[in-house]
C-alpha cells in the first residue's frame, strides 16, 4: 500500500503513547501532505530535542539546561520538595501553577511483584536532598494506588531522621464531582479525609 519509508514512519508513530496503527497512518499522511509546514519543523524539533534535552541532575525533570529551569529559578521556594513518580506528573502539577517549590522525580514506584525495589528508584538521592538544612517539607504527590501508597510509606520512613515535615496530597471527591459517578475507593477516601465546613 505504501513505500518502505512511509511504512517505517507509520510504525514509529504507532509506538507513541495513545496512538494505534490507524491514528499513526492518519498522522503520517498529514505530515507528508504538509511537508513544508508540518514535517520539516517536526524533524527539526525532534533533532533539537534529541541533541539538547537532558535529565536535571537535581530533580529529574527534562530540560535543555542542567539544572532545569525550575531548580534554577530563584523565585521558587527551595524549602519545599514535591515528590512525583514521573516527569509527566511534574508537568501536570506545573500546569496548575499552584505549587511554587521544587520537585523530585523518583522514576517509578516500588513494586515487589515487578521486581522494582528502592535501589531502582531515586529515593536515596531524595533522602540526601531532604537532609539539607534549607528543606522544611517534603510533599508526597504519588498515586493513590497500592504501589503509590507503598512508595509513599517507604519514603516517609526513610525521611524520619531528616528533620522535615512529610505530607501527602489529599484524596477524595474532585471539585465538580457527583457521588453517583465516583468509584467506591474515592468515596471512602473522601469520607476519611472529611473536614469541618
Amino acid at each position: 500500500m505504501a513505500g518502505a519509508e512511509i511504512e517505517s514512519l507509520i510504525a514509529q508513530l504507532s509506538k507513541l503513547p495513545g496512538l494505534g496503527p490507524r491514528s499513526a497512518r492518519r498522522i503520517a499522511l498529514a505530515l507528508i501532505k504538509r511537508r513544508e509546514s508540518l514535517l520539516g519543523p517536526l524533524v527539526q524539533s525532534l533533532s533539537a530535542a534529541a541533541s539538547t534535552v537532558k535529565i536535571c541532575e537535581r530533580c529529574g525533570n527534562f530540560d535543555s539546561q542542567n539544572p532545569c529551569f525550575i531548580c534554577a529559578d530563584p523565585r521558587r521556594d527551595a524549602s519545599v520538595i514535591c515528590v512525583v513518580e514521573d516527569v509527566d506528573d511534574l508537568w501536570a502539577l506545573e500546569r496548575t501553577a499552584a505549587f511554587r517549590g521544587r520537585y523530585h522525580v523518583t522514576g517509578g514506584l516500588l513494586s515487589p511483584l515487578d521486581g522494582i525495589g528502592p535501589e531502582d528508584l531515586k529515593i536515596e538521592r531524595l533522602a540526601v536532598r531532604a537532609r539539607d538544612s534549607d528543606i522544611k517539607e517534603v510533599i508526597l504527590a504519588l498515586g493513590a494506588t497500592v504501589d503509590g501508597q507503598t512508595t509513599a510509606h517507604y519514603i516517609a520512613e526513610r525521611l524520619q531522621d531528616a528533620n522535615v515535615t512529610v505530607s501527602g496530597l489529599a484524596h477524595g471527591m474532585p471539585i465538580g464531582g457527583e457521588l453517583d459517578y465516583l468509584d467506591d475507593g474515592t468515596i471512602a477516601a473522601a469520607l476519611k479525609a472529611r473536614r469541618p465546613v
